[in-house]
């Protein structure tokens, strides 16, 4: 099994494949990077193969929360916590420094809160809408289109804290070729998925929230963070789940 795939999974799940001590270069992270759309097709056939099973013993709207519990066990909530906390930054501080501050503080706010309750909220209605047809083809690409979507917003933007993060390894030796590589290992699915025309809607979507998202936070903190990726994950995830009713009659 490749190291940089074992990085990838150990980062952007809860679940260890490997007792094993992993210290990775900054190298090795960015390449990693290549990796996140792979582990989002793992992580969407883990939920379409729970909404196949379970649609056979809960109600629809059940099943619907059920499927959001195990995303957020398979993952850790990072991505939650990430959108919590950089919402809770973006409102409550004036300066980079004030809101790069309070998305290091543990504790969530207001706005952080009612961020991620709309976010559950709209993706909770994203799923109860979509069509028998297009649900699990839809439940598998979701999680893949999101990871691609925060290595689209991590290529060449800074990283936004002085003193180092998380994210900063990733970011500092990100190149445009694993840009593509994590391209290349998205597309064939979720064209097969969706379709092509559907497909390429959804990537251009995808890639445009990205970016909006990283220009938001470059001028509200001067670049971005761990927590402002997982932003982007959320984000494109819920937007992809809302738009693929609409996305899968083009195909």
């Amino acid at each position: 099994m490749p190291r940089s795939f074992v990085i990838t999974w150990h980062f952007l799940t809860a679940i260890p494949l490997t007792h094993s001590h992993h210290d990775p270069t900054p190298s090795e992270l960015a390449k990693s990077m290549a990796w996140f759309p792979i582990i989002g097709l793992i992580v969407g056939s883990v939920l379409a193969l729970c909404a196949y099973f379970l649609s056979d013993v809960f109600s629809r709207g059940v099943t619907d929360m059920l499927l959001i519990v195990v995303l957020v066990i398979l993952t850790g909530g990072l991505h939650q916590d990430g959108l919590a906390d950089t919402f809770d930054g973006w409102a409550g501080g004036r300066t980079p420094e004030q809101r790069l501050a309070i998305m290091r503080d543990g504790r969530i706010g207001a706005i952080g809160a009612t961020a991620l309750i709309l976010a559950l909220g709209l993706r909770y209605a994203g799923l109860s809408a979509l069509p028998d047809a297009s649900r699990l083809p839809v439940l598998l690409c979701m999680p893949a289109i999101g990871r691609w979507a925060m290595v689209l917003g991590a290529v060449s933007s800074p990283y936004a804290r002085a003193d180092g993060g998380l994210a900063a390894p990733f970011l500092g030796n990100l190149r445009v070729r694993h840009v593509l590589v994590a391209t290349v290992s998205l597309a064939p699915a979720l064209f097969l998925a969706i379709g092509i025309t559907g497909g390429l809607i959804a990537l251009t979507l995808a890639s445009l929230a990205a970016r909006a998202v990283t220009a938001l936070a470059y001028r509200l903190c001067g670049g971005i963070t761990g927590d402002m990726l997982g932003t982007i994950n959320e984000i494109t995830e819920i937007l992809f789940l809302l738009l693929a009713p609409m996305l899968f009659r083009l195909r």
